[in-house]
């Protein structure tokens, strides 16, 4: 396989984007309409550009041109036992599961190198990503009206987010949305898959026969190094956002979200969850009357990939979930567990884990349903869901 050597420049790149998007956009507007609403070049690309669903000119090149950042096309995995060595306790992995199949774990010490990984799990074609300017990590499946997509970076950025594009049509997606904004699939839908982030130690637990994303990707990257060191300072001006982040919370402040609307979602300060986790509430969607009660809860030890120079060095800032609290046909309330991460129901008295099932008492075994919620940074959400909520202090 060949190996190529690329180092993302991300947070140094911002003057020389804009430069290149003023000259492509000065090169292409007076022959071409649509060029001239685009601040991207379109080179190289056959994307249908006359079908959007949003405002070309919201497009800002992140620096990288189309696949600078390259998406895992042929993932490899290796046991637990093997991925060990590699990486320490506190150290974030994205999970996943889909269907009947293991689960997997994609180390964000690989996913801030690559963005995208196109998978199979038990059949079923996924795509993991992960855009480290948002800190947002969406899993789906990648078929659209019976045809499999593949999915590659475009290098530009919308609201901070990653702009991916699928390799069939060459239609641009937004990452936090899993919809497509620009081209022939302009305003399909992707599914999104529930993904969780835990820690290693806590994926190695209680997945003891789970698959890890393998280091040998194909490429040649200094994985377990932050290219972003320093990014998540909560109170950090975002990258290439082109309008004032939302002053509700600190443009970084960590939050967990669960979609409630088209533009709205109810959100979890994670200042909030250290001091008061778990969190017993509801929410309905916009459409809905009848509301939802939901469980959110919350392991602190968990650590940053945006943080120090070294990943496995990252500071605490911990990892959220959100879990249905409806179980045999009674809504259980949750308190704090004996162990951070654990929580225990009311009712019965049993322990659960961070992951939805309980490990001790009368419900051992059982496992409450996922609510589809994702980790991000308050700003990146704010810009794509106006009308979210915040749930501050009870």
């Amino acid at each position: 396989m060949t190996k190529s050597r690329y180092v993302p420049v991300v947070l140094v790149a911002g003057l020389f984007a804009v430069l290149l998007a003023a000259c492509s956009k000065q090169e292409g507007s007076d022959a071409d309409p649509v060029a001239a609403q685009l601040s991207v070049s379109m080179a190289g690309w056959e994307t249908d550009f006359s079908k959007h669903t949003v405002a070309l000119d919201e497009f800002a090149s992140g620096g990288p041109g189309k696949d600078g950042i390259p998406a895992i096309d042929e993932p490899r995995f290796v046991s637990t036992g093997e991925a060990d060595p590699l990486l320490s306790d506190r150290e974030p992995v994205a999970v996943v599961e889909v269907g009947g199949g293991r689960a997997r774990a994609y180390p964000l010490r690989i996913m801030v190198w690559h963005e995208i990984v196109n998978d199979r799990i038990d059949g079923r074609p996924i795509a993991v990503t992960y855009c480290p300017l948002c800190n947002s990590t969406v899993a789906f499946d990648r078929r659209v009206d019976g045809q499999t997509l593949s999915f590659g970076t475009t290098g530009n950025l919308r609201r901070s987010d990653l702009v991916m594009y699928d390799r069939q049509t060459e239609s641009w997606w937004q990452q936090i949305t899993a919809e497509a904004v620009v081209g022939e699939l302009a305003g399909a839908q992707l599914r999104v898959f529930p993904s969780q982030i835990l820690a290693w130690r806590d994926f190695q637990r209680l997945y003891p026969d789970g698959r890890v994303l393998s280091t040998e990707t194909g490429f040649e990257r200094p994985y377990g190094e932050n290219p972003y060191a320093g990014y998540d300072d909560p109170k950090s001006a975002p990258f290439a956002l082109e309008s004032a982040p939302d002053g509700a919370l600190p443009p970084k402040e960590r939050v967990v979200a669960v979609q409630t609307g088209e533009m709205s979602a109810v959100v979890y300060p994670f200042t909030r969850l250290q001091e008061e986790a778990p969190v017993n509430d509801f929410i309905s969607r916009a459409a809905k009357v009848r509301r939802r009660p939901i469980v959110v809860v919350f392991d602190p030890e968990v650590g940053s990939a945006l943080d120090s120079e070294s990943i496995p060095e990252g500071r605490e800032v911990g990892a959220a979930a959100v879990f249905d609290r409806r179980l045999g046909g009674r809504t259980l309330r949750f308190d704090a567990g004996p162990d951070p991460g654990t929580f225990v129901d009311a009712q019965t008295g049993s322990t659960w884990e961070i992951t939805g099932e309980a490990i001790t008492g009368p419900l051992a075994g059982r496992a409450l349903t996922v609510v589809p919620s994702d980790d991000q940074f308050w700003f990146a959400l704010a810009a794509f869901f106006p009308d979210a909520e915040i749930r501050g202090p009870a």
